[in-house]
């Protein structure tokens, strides 16, 4: 089923002459200056009647810190969600494809509890699907597909038999009993890893494991849980580091940046959640050696920690009283350079937010943050309100422009040429005339647009109660190299 949503909520970036005439400042691999642009391309139905519950302010179909649940792969997009009776979906389509096969992969969901999304990749070296779910700081489940189903997609009928069993360990290799956040990623190698936390908010660490194509090996962890934060109010000595992402760059490099949690809440003020600061690390081989950004060495996964005292881990200092967003998002551009979308409530609305979920909808900003080539950290306010206490995802596009797609399916961009300062909106889900309904927090598939240019974003419309509720992928076509 196809639905195009209304056009006249779609308005193109209007970029000056100069602009559009060269490459910015420092800016390289773009092989011309073209702006930000977003057409949207249609509207495919996933499910009619998809899981809704609201837990944590969110859904468990399209919490923005999965990674994935829309991918891309030899020229077929998957996307992976809970139906209407909690089974465990996944479907595919070719990228030409309005329609999609379904399957379910023989797991139900457990509880009702908006972080135990789904998570799928695809290992290179054996053509399989995995999926990992279902898990907030407990066990997880984990499914993987028969060889081949993801690298010779015609040779395999879409079926449920297509799926191995239902696991509590990856394949026998045992990780932990409190696990969160499963995020799949490949490494330069080929090998497929597995990005999660062990342990509990505010009390827990980073950890790492892969797989070869033969089996799992775990890791460890790299972020340290243990130390002390203290500020003008109180101290803490325990914490997790949430991740914005974890990503390579074309060069090999893997880019993390991420926000500390900690678990003494007299570090701050009101009845805030205690996130602060923006950190970034970065590895060099594959994610057992951690520096910082002056090159440092600050880490080893497995052995001596990163912790929140690791010397010139912050690149954007704030105090844990301003509402700031942990698990935010993260993009590496043509050049190697990192870039990370931080939201939060800024200073000239007091230095104290006493409610997070209020203040954040009132008065909330994303912030887009980069390295220059110079090295040096720039941060810039995207003068467009949030009115969302949820998070924001960025995409960067063939040329290196900037897209930040907000809640409710609100996409605004800025261009490389002008060294991302031009913020415009291109789309607003919520005009006038917009017949989408989002919820929410959105997904959406960076790993698609280096291929067609297509960015593909997964929401759920709006429910009450634990209505199901249409689950839809709307595609925009981008500026193509």
């Amino acid at each position: 089923m196809s639905r195009t949503p209304d056009r006249r909520s779609v308005i193109q970036s209007a970029l000056g002459a100069a602009a559009l005439a060269g490459l910015a400042s420092g800016h390289a691999g773009a092989a011309a200056a073209a702006g930000p642009s977003a057409t949207v391309r249609g509207s495919t139905l996933l499910d009619a009647t998809a899981l809704y519950f609201v837990s944590f302010d969110g859904l468990v179909n399209n919490n923005a810190f999965q990674k994935h649940g829309l991918l891309t792969h030899n020229g077929h997009q998957y996307a992976v969600w809970y139906a209407g009776d909690r089974q465990a979906t996944i479907a595919r389509r070719p990228l030409s494809a309005t329609s999609w096969s379904r399957t379910t992969v023989g797991h139900a969901l457990t509880v009702n509890d908006s972080h135990n999304v789904i998570s799928v990749g695809v290992s290179p070296a054996d053509g399989r699907l995995h999926l990992v779910m279902d898990s907030h700081s407990s066990g997880y489940f984990y499914v993987r597909s028969v060889a081949g189903l993801a690298t010779s997609p015609g040779s395999h009928p879409w079926r449920a038999d297509r799926f191995g069993p239902v696991q509590t360990s990856m394949d026998g290799t045992a990780l932990t009993s409190t696990f969160t956040y499963p995020q799949l990623l490949v490494s330069p190698a080929g090998r497929l890893q597995l990005s999660y936390r062990t342990g509990h908010s505010g009390n827990g660490q980073a950890a790492l494991a892969e797989y070869d194509g033969t089996r799992w090996a775990n890791l460890g962890a790299w972020s340290s849980a243990t130390g002390a934060y203290t500020t003008a109010r109180g101290t803490s000595n325990a914490r997790n580091l949430y991740l914005h992402g974890i990503d390579y760059g074309r060069d090999g490099r893997l880019h993390v940046f991420g926000t500390w949690r900690e678990q003494s809440t007299a570090v701050t003020c009101g009845a805030n959640l205690t996130n602060h600061d923006t950190v970034y690390v970065r590895s060099s081989d594959a994610g057992r050696t951690w520096t910082n950004a002056a090159g440092a060495t600050v880490g080893t996964t497995g052995g001596t920690l990163v912790s929140v005292n690791s010397p010139g881990l912050v690149v954007d200092p704030l105090s844990p009283d301003h509402a700031l967003m942990n698990q935010e998002s993260q993009a590496v551009d043509s050049a190697g350079r990192p870039h990370a979308l931080v939201s939060y409530v800024p200073g000239r609305f007091g230095q104290c937010v006493p409610d997070y979920v209020a203040g954040r909808v009132a008065n909330a900003y994303n912030f887009h943050l980069h390295q220059n080539a110079a090295g040096a950290w720039q941060k810039r306010e995207i003068p467009v309100p949030m009115r969302s206490s949820q998070r924001s995802q960025l995409v960067l596009d063939a040329f290196d422009n900037a897209y930040v797609v907000m809640p409710y399916v609100r996409v605004v961009a800025a261009s490389a040429a002008s060294g991302w300062t031009d913020w415009t909106l291109l789309y607003d889900g919520t005009a006038a005339g917009s017949s989408l309904n989002a919820f929410g927090e959105v997904v959406v598939d960076s790993t698609r647009v280096p291929v067609d240019g297509v960015l593909s974003v997964l929401y759920q419309e709006r429910s009450s109660g634990t209505t199901p509720s249409p689950l839809r992928v709307i595609d925009f076509q981008l500026p193509r190299a």
